[in-house]
C-alpha cells in the first residue's frame, strides 16, 4: 500500500495545484515531463482501485480526465531523461509519446524544417530498448503541432494543426491485423500509416464468372446508365506498354522487383503471373475510385476475389452464372473469336470456376443471366439503385483549417472532443470540434474511411454534449 499511497499523494497534490488552469498546457506547465511520464506508467501498475474508469489509454481521477495513452507534445522533448537509452528527440513541442500496452510510441510531427515528415520511435518497456520501426503507409507531412490519443490497443490517432481538414486526421496503426502480418512475415517492428478520410463510401464490387457469361456486358450496362456512380481500378503489370496504351490509364507499368516488393509489404489486394508477367489491383487503385466518390468495380476470376475476400477490402462479392453450360458454348461459338480448341478450353475452365464459385464460400451472391434485362435489374437492385443516391452531409467545410496548436484533445467513447481557441476574434473564445470514430471503416495500407466532423458552437452546448455522451 505505500507505493499505491505516494502515488495517491502525488496525484492529489498535482491535481489540486492546477484543477483551476483551463489549458492542457497550463496544467502541465511546471511540471516535469519525465515526472509525468513515470507518474503515469507508475500509476497503471499500482492504482487501479483509485480509478472510477480505469480503460486502456484513459484514466478518470478527481473529476479530472486523464489519456494515459497520451503524453502532450510540449511533455516529452527529454523523455530520453527517463529511459536509459534515450530517444534523440530534438523538436520540443512537436513530440507526442502515446503508451500503448508495454510500449510509448514518440512520434515526431516535424515543427524543424529540416524534418520532412512525421518520425516514429517506439521504447519498449518490457526490454528497455529504443526502436526504429520499419515505417509502412504513406507518411504525413509535417505540420506546426499534432495531438495523439489512443483507440484501443491496436491504434493511434492524430490531430494535424495547421492542416486543411482533409489532412488533419491521421492513424498510426501499431497492432492491427495488418500489422501483425507485416511484423510476422519481416521480422521486425512494423507501424502503418493510414489517412482518415470523411464520409463513408459504398461498398468496392468483386464480379466473377466463367468467360462468356456476360460480365463485361452487365458491368458496361451499369458503367453507361450510371457513370458518375461507378468506376474501374487501374490495375498493374511488369509488362511492357503496347501501342496506344497509356501509363495510369490502361495499366500501371511498373518494374517487376518493385511490383515484388509492394505485394511483399501487403498492398495488392490480388495478382497473378500471366506469361512471365505479373498482374494484379493495388489497394491505391481501389481507393483512388474511392476518393473521386465513385464505387469500384472489380472484374476478376475466382482465384482473384479468393485473395480479394481474405485482404481487409470489405466489398460485396457477386458471381454471374450461365443457365447452362450449353448455353453458355453456345454464347462463346456464337463470338466467332475463338478456336475449337480455344472454346473447349474456356468451357473446362469455365466449369471449374463455376464449382470454386459455388462451393468456396467466397461469393454472397449469385445470378444467372438467363436472360440479360432480367439479370441487370436484378443486379440494379441488389446493389440498392433505386434511384436515390445517398449523400454523406459535411457540416464543416473542408477548406477550414484547424489551428496550428490543438488546445485539448479528450475522448468519450467512439468520440473525439477537440477544443481550441479561436485566435481571429477581437475577445477570444473557446471552440470545440466533435470527431465522430462510430462508422470507421478499412484501414492500413489503405485509407480509414467513415469519419463524421461536425462543431459545437459554445463551451456550455460542448459540456451538454459530454453530458450525453459519457
Amino acid at each position: 500500500m505505500n507505493g499505491v499511497e505516494g502515488v495517491r499523494r502525488e496525484l492529489d497534490r498535482f491535481i489540486h495545484e492546477r484543477r483551476g488552469r483551463e489549458t492542457r498546457s497550463e496544467v502541465f506547465s511546471g511540471f516535469h515531463p519525465t515526472q509525468h511520464i513515470q507518474l503515469l506508467l507508475r500509476f497503471r501498475e499500482l492504482s487501479g482501485p483509485l480509478a472510477r474508469n480505469s480503460q486502456q489509454g484513459n484514466l478518470e481521477l478527481g473529476g479530472l480526465n486523464f489519456s494515459m495513452g497520451e503524453a502532450a507534445a510540449f511533455l516529452v522533448h527529454d523523455l530520453k531523461e527517463g529511459f536509459p537509452n534515450g530517444f534523440g528527440l530534438k523538436s520540443k513541442g512537436c513530440e507526442t509519446a502515446t503508451v500503448i500496452g508495454n510500449k510509448t510510441y514518440v512520434v515526431d510531427g516535424g515543427c524543424d524544417d529540416s524534418i520532412l515528415s512525421f518520425r516514429v520511435q517506439v521504447f519498449d518497456h518490457s526490454t528497455g530498448t529504443r526502436i526504429d520501426p520499419v515505417v509502412l503507409g504513406t507518411i504525413p507531412e509535417p505540420c506546426k503541432g499534432h495531438s495523439a490519443i489512443a483507440l484501443n490497443e491496436d491504434r493511434i490517432l492524430f490531430i494535424k494543426g495547421g492542416s486543411p481538414l482533409h489532412d488533419s486526421f491521421w492513424f498510426l496503426e501499431v497492432n492491427t491485423p495488418y500489422v501483425q502480418e507485416r511484423t510476422r512475415s519481416s521480422g521486425c517492428e512494423v507501424v502503418a500509416w493510414s489517412k482518415g478520410v470523411r464520409g463513408a463510401v459504398e461498398k468496392p464490387i468483386v464480379v466473377s464468372g466463367p468467360s462468356g457469361v456476360g460480365k463485361g456486358t452487365l458491368i458496361s450496362m451499369l458503367m453507361k446508365e450510371f457513370p458518375s456512380l461507378f468506376g474501374f481500378s487501374v490495375s498493374h503489370t511488369t509488362r511492357a506498354p503496347r501501342n496506344m496504351e497509356k501509363d495510369g490509364l490502361h495499366y500501371h507499368f511498373t518494374e517487376r522487383n518493385a511490383m515484388e516488393k509492394d505485394i511483399k509489404e501487403g498492398k495488392f489486394l490480388e495478382f497473378a503471373s500471366v506469361h512471365g508477367n505479373l498482374y494484379g489491383t493495388s489497394v491505391e487503385a481501389v481507393e483512388v475510385v474511392a476518393d473521386a466518390g465513385k464505387r469500384c468495380i472489380l472484374d476478376i476470376d475466382v482465384q482473384g476475389a479468393r485473395s480479394v475476400k481474405a485482404s481487409s477490402l470489405d466489398a460485396i462479392f457477386i458471381f454471374i452464372c450461365p443457365p447452362s453450360m450449353a448455353e453458355l458454348e453456345k454464347r462463346l461459338r456464337a463470338r466467332g473469336t475463338e478456336t475449337e480448341e480455344q472454346i473447349l478450353k474456356r468451357l473446362r475452365n469455365a466449369k471449374a470456376e463455376i464449382v470454386q464459385g459455388e462451393s468456396s464460400g467466397i461469393f454472397g451472391h449469385f445470378l444467372y443471366n438467363d436472360n440479360l434485362e432480367e439479370c441487370y435489374k436484378n443486379l440494379k437492385k441488389l446493389l440498392g439503385l433505386d434511384g436515390s443516391v445517398n449523400t454523406c452531409t459535411k457540416s464543416i467545410p473542408e477548406d477550414f483549417d484547424l489551428p496550428p496548436v490543438v488546445h485539448s484533445v479528450s475522448r468519450i467513447d467512439n468520440k473525439i472532443i477537440i477544443t481550441y481557441r479561436a485566435s481571429d476574434l477581437k475577445n477570444e473564445s473557446q471552440k470545440m470540434i466533435v470527431l465522430d470514430l462510430t462508422s470507421l471503416k478499412g484501414g492500413a495500407p489503405g485509407r480509414t474511411r467513415g469519419l463524421d466532423v461536425y462543431p459545437i458552437d459554445s463551451v456550455s452546448n460542448g459540456s451538454n454534449m459530454i453530458n450525453q455522451l459519457s
